[in-house]
């Protein structure tokens, strides 16, 4: 499209890797994955109605997605990494911000879990996701 300046385009992921980080990290005894699982996605705060099957959890296909296998890809795109410093795949994260070229910045949510920052509005960093979209895609 004409009218698209590509210099500024922003996307904002939300997360979509936790099953492939839990596919090759070991689990502890107390499985805190299953239990987030439960408080979110089977409960009707998980629920969407155009979501497939009414969960807004994707299929089985994502186990098999590695999803740092091209993120040297991203550069020079500036990547901006957001994640509570309570989630069960912190360390998913901080191993993607060390692979990550830059430029790239990671942002810690105090007090937040993992699915804390899908809805929960008091806890998501929308200051910082405004100055990062304005200083990068100038």
């Amino acid at each position: 499209m004409p009218f698209v300046d590509r210099g500024k385009i922003g996307v904002i992921g939300i997360c979509g890797s936790a099953l492939s980080a839990a596919s090759v990290d070991a689990l502890p005894e107390t499985d805190p994955i299953t239990d987030e699982w439960q408080r979110f996605y089977a409960v009707p705060r998980g629920f969407h109605p155009n979501a497939r099957g009414g969960s807004t959890t994707s299929d089985l296909s994502m186990l098999q997605f590695d999803a740092l296998a091209h993120i040297d890809e991203i550069t020079p795109r500036p990547i901006l990494f957001v994640y509570g410093d309570k989630v069960h795949s912190r360390s998913f994260s901080e191993r993607a911000y060390k692979l990550a070229n830059e430029p790239k910045e990671e942002y810690i949510v105090k007090d937040a879990e993992h699915i804390d920052l899908y809805d929960q509005v008091d806890k998501i960093p929308f200051d910082k996701f405004e100055s990062f979209f304005k200083e990068n895609l100038k």
